[in-house]
């Protein structure tokens, strides 16, 4: 069995599923795939479904009932993955935003040199992103700079969504007591990973905005996240960021 496994969320990625599972299983490395899929009305969990008739130990789904954002999206394959033996467990878009070349990076710098989180980040060197809008660029870059300022945490890509933790990360996070779901979710475990102790390395990669298929973003998120540092340097401050104990309860969807 592989110990890493790559969590990727869903909803309508029927032009690009197909092709960055293939990529990820191209890889000299061993890597599982979870699709966690909120009910796309497209088709994209029909093809999953079919692929793993060819990837039956490699490829599996999670099929929710809904919509419900990428937060609890990521938390159900977090739970999913806990339940099994993976040491290694990633975030990574459908799109080609992130790309798959890039894993082996983020593996390395856990497995072989002892970060407990990797980030792929895209601008702890330079700004890394191509094709986006130049109004993106900067929401996100300053969204970062914003982050880094309100909460003390030297992470120069604080939205990043694609990651390596060490099992034992999401094991010490209450993932019952995440509250965020877009980008603020992405701010929220990373400054949690970092007040319970970890090590954090941002590994440089290059963000290319996706090809195919249409962005999620919206401006909602960019408001919850603005709201939300400003809440978890809090709930630092009042020291209720606190290990996980115990059992982690099931996700209904």
């Amino acid at each position: 069995m592989a110990d890493s496994i790559v969590i990727i969320p869903t909803y309508n990625e029927k032009e690009n599923i197909e092709n960055i599972i293939r990529a990820v299983f191209s890889l000299p490395k061993p890597f599982h795939i979870l699709v966690v899929d909120d009910a796309s009305p497209d088709g994209t969990a029909s093809i999953v479904l079919n692929m793993m008739k060819e990837f039956p130990k490699q490829l599996f789904i999670a099929q929710r009932k809904g919509k419900f954002g990428l937060g609890t999206a990521y938390i159900h394959g977090f739970k999913w993955a806990l339940e099994r033996d993976y040491a290694y467990i990633f975030e990574m878009d459908a799109d080609f935003s992130h790309n798959p070349d890039d894993l082996p990076r983020l593996y390395y710098a856990c497995h072989t040199e002892g970060y407990d989180l990797a980030i792929g980040s895209r601008y702890c060197a330079g700004v890394n992103v191509v094709n986006w809008p130049i109004g993106r660029v900067l929401m996100s870059y300053f969204a970062s700079k914003y982050v880094r300022f309100i909460t003390r945490v030297d992470i120069h890509d604080s939205t990043a969504g694609f990651k390596c933790y060490k099992r034992k990360v999401l094991e010490t996070i209450d993932l019952d007591k995440i509250q965020f779901k877009g980008y603020a979710f992405q701010i929220e475990m990373k400054y949690k990973a970092y007040v319970l102790g970890f090590k954090i390395k941002e590994v440089s990669v290059i963000f290319v905005n996706r090809q195919l298929g249409t962005s999620k973003m919206n401006t909602g998120i960019f408001g919850e996240a603005f709201f939300g540092v400003i809440d978890l340097r809090w709930k630092k401050i009042t020291g209720r960021i606190k290990p996980h104990l115990g059992t982690y309860s099931k996700l209904e969807n």
